[in-house]
């Protein structure tokens, strides 16, 4: 199994309409590429919230095909959404985990 993680520093004037943005559109919208077979979305604790908190979003799949998939046919729009929606009120990186 495979994991993309995103991890994500929200500033904190968009916090709250962020997460439920995240929640209710962006997220439903990456699972419903159909290559991601389940999420979690966690807070990071013990860091330094002055700049914002900062999440981990973690969508799970079963092989890196799906992963490539992801990234060809739906990355570039799902992350244009997101700067038209929040701007530079926030900053990610993103890695790809396999469970071992």
């Amino acid at each position: 199994m495979l994991i993309y993680n995103v991890t994500i520093k929200v500033s904190p004037a968009i916090h709250e309409s962020w997460l439920e943005w995240m929640k209710k559109e962006h997220i439903p919208e990456i699972m419903a590429t159909g290559l991601f077979h389940d999420y979690r979305i966690c807070r990071l604790l013990d860091q330094d919230d002055s700049e914002g908190p900062t999440y981990a979003v973690q969508y799970f799949t079963d092989t890196l095909e799906n992963y490539h998939t992801y990234l060809q046919e739906h990355a570039s729009l799902l992350r244009q959404k997101s700067f038209d929606a929040f701007g530079d009120q926030f900053v990610a990186f993103r890695t790809v985990m396999q469970v071992v």
